[in-house]
């Protein structure tokens, strides 16, 4: 994987990102900072994230799609162009009701999605401290 950097940071290339399969409906490539994180998430239909709540405010803009998604016991629909706002330690769970690709972004990082991703932010840190 190839990084620039940026004054004060570092660029990282999507494409250039490995995808993590979760399940067989769900993949994911995930970028973290030290207090944020921006995961793109690609759902097939009928794609299921079971009831679960973090610490991290959680924003979801659907780029192509539609989402139902419930939080804290209520159902909202989500289509492409539209963001959904779950708060800090709200129980919440999804559906995918097409193939769906979308972004999230945490705050603060969920540290136990990190893996490869550490090693991309670690990385792209030291390359930028270097400069």
């Amino acid at each position: 994987m190839s990084m620039s950097s940026a004054p004060g940071g570092s660029v990282i290339g999507w494409d250039e990102l490995d995808l993590e399969k979760v399940t067989e409906l769900i993949s994911r490539k995930v970028v973290a900072g030290d207090r944020q994180m921006l995961v793109q998430v690609y759902l097939k239909r009928g794609a299921l994230v079971p009831l679960h709540s973090h610490e991290s405010e959680q924003l979801t803009y659907v780029l192509d799609g539609m989402l139902k998604v419930r939080i804290d016991g209520e159902e909202v629909l989500v289509r492409d162009g539209e963001v959904v706002r779950i708060p800090s330690g709200v129980p919440h769970q999804t559906e995918a009701l097409a193939d769906t690709f979308e972004l999230d972004l945490f705050s603060p990082v969920r540290s136990e999605w990190l893996g490869a991703a550490a090693e991309t932010s670690e990385v792209g840190r030291q390359k930028s401290e270097e400069q």
